[in-house]
């Protein structure tokens, strides 16, 4: 089930976007192989597989692709798949006879899609990176923090995630719209930094028009306004606060009883620190889930700031399923949703199919016959 059910994508196995990419998709029906490495990645987070949650929702297959053997499988999946994903820097897939034009050879409809930190050209593009620098480069971290504080890295949710796994799905998925239109398909790159750069477009444009400052945590959304900001509780918990219309300003101060008269206009940036400071004081008289009883579901803008362990928990995602369990893991369920093709729930991250393994992997793209033979000749392991 699923609204992508029937589309086929070989996945070329990396780290951050490109696995990232691949659970998006498979999420939502595709069926996705992924080629693994014989060697684990150096990246230093290894754990046990079942805790690698970007894996899961699609069966995996050990091939070494710098054997003949090896790459004549990887271009015979090639053969039947709509799309490739490939997450290696630019030229690798090229030297190893895998690129673009090799494998258009073999498969005109194919849509390559490429994810990397700065594109396949440029004067960066064979540095190495990761997304810290990505987003340096197009001006978001620069804006993530507060102010007299140096930038904040938000994780990796802007660069790997945002601007790269999600604009290589949505790349992927408009490639193989046009393919099936066109019979051609196309070379998808997909850049880290292109990525985070389009997600800043809505921020150029208040630069643009003097609404917004490059100084951090004097804006309204960056923690330099008080009515879009998080405060800390009596019991040392967070809560945010984001009535950023007037209506919604006028009903925070009546449920905390602020007579309006004795705070400064809202837009008056030179008073900010100074709302900030009483809105914080107070804030600071309640547990966190004294105020959730007071302010939660009114239209005041109010959320706590939840861990991940206490996400899952919160009564509004449970009720919405939100959240799911996978192989004992409580995870993030398949994003977005639809009301008629549904996905299937995940299955879980899967080891590298090998010897009779194999056959569950490769039964979507091969005759039994044509499985039978890699196994007799020790193409796959």
């Amino acid at each position: 089930m699923g609204p992508l059910t029937g589309i086929k994508i070989v996945e070329l196995t990396g780290i951050g976007p490109g696995p990232m990419c691949a659970m998006l998709l498979a999420d939502l029906g595709a069926t996705v192989l992924r080629i693994d490495r014989p060697e684990p990645s150096d990246l230093g987070l290894q754990r046990e597989l079942r805790y690698d949650l970007l894996l899961r929702g699609r069966r995996a297959l050990a091939l070494d692709l710098k054997r003949p053997e090896g790459k004549a499988l990887a271009m015979r999946l090639v053969e039947g798949a709509d799309a490739l994903i490939e997450g290696f820097r630019p030229g690798v897939t090229e030297r190893l006879g895998l690129g673009p034009d090799d494998c258009f050879a073999r498969n005109p409809r194919l849509v390559y899609g490429r994810v990397t930190g700065w594109g396949q050209d440029g004067p960066l593009a064979q540095a190495a990176g990761h997304d810290i620098n990505y987003i340096s480069l197009v001006g978001a971290l620069h804006a993530f923090g507060r102010r007299y504080q140096p930038p904040t890295p938000p994780l990796n949710l802007i660069g790997d995630f945002a601007g790269g796994a999600l604009y290589l799905a949505f790349g992927i998925v408009c490639g193989v719209l046009e393919a099936r239109r066109s019979g051609r398909g196309q070379v998808v790159d997909a850049a880290m930094v292109d990525g985070a750069a389009s997600l800043m477009t809505a921020f150029h444009g208040m630069v643009a028009a003097g609404l917004a400052t490059h100084e951090r945590g004097t804006n309204h959304l960056d923690t330099g306004s008080h009515f879009y900001n998080v405060y800390e509780c009596a019991d040392g918990r967070w809560i945010s606060v984001a009535p950023i219309e007037g209506k919604f300003y006028a009903e925070l101060l009546r449920r905390l009883d602020i007579d309006p008269a004795t705070m400064p206009p809202q837009m008056d940036r030179e008073h900010w620190p100074e709302a900030q400071a009483k809105l914080g004081a107070l804030f600071k008289t309640r547990t966190r889930d004294e105020w959730c009883a007071l302010l939660e579901g009114t239209d005041a803008c109010f959320a706590p700031v939840l861990t991940t362990d206490e996400a899952p928990h919160h009564p509004h995602n449970a009720a919405r399923r939100t959240y799911v369990q996978i192989d004992g893991i409580l995870q993030p369920a398949p994003a977005p949703r639809f009301s008629r093709t549904a996905p299937d729930l995940p299955i879980p991250p899967q080891p590298p199919s090998r010897d009779d393994a194999a056959y569950a992997a490769l039964s979507d793209w091969l005759e039994p016959a044509e499985i039978a033979a890699l196994r007799a000749t020790g193409t796959l392991w």
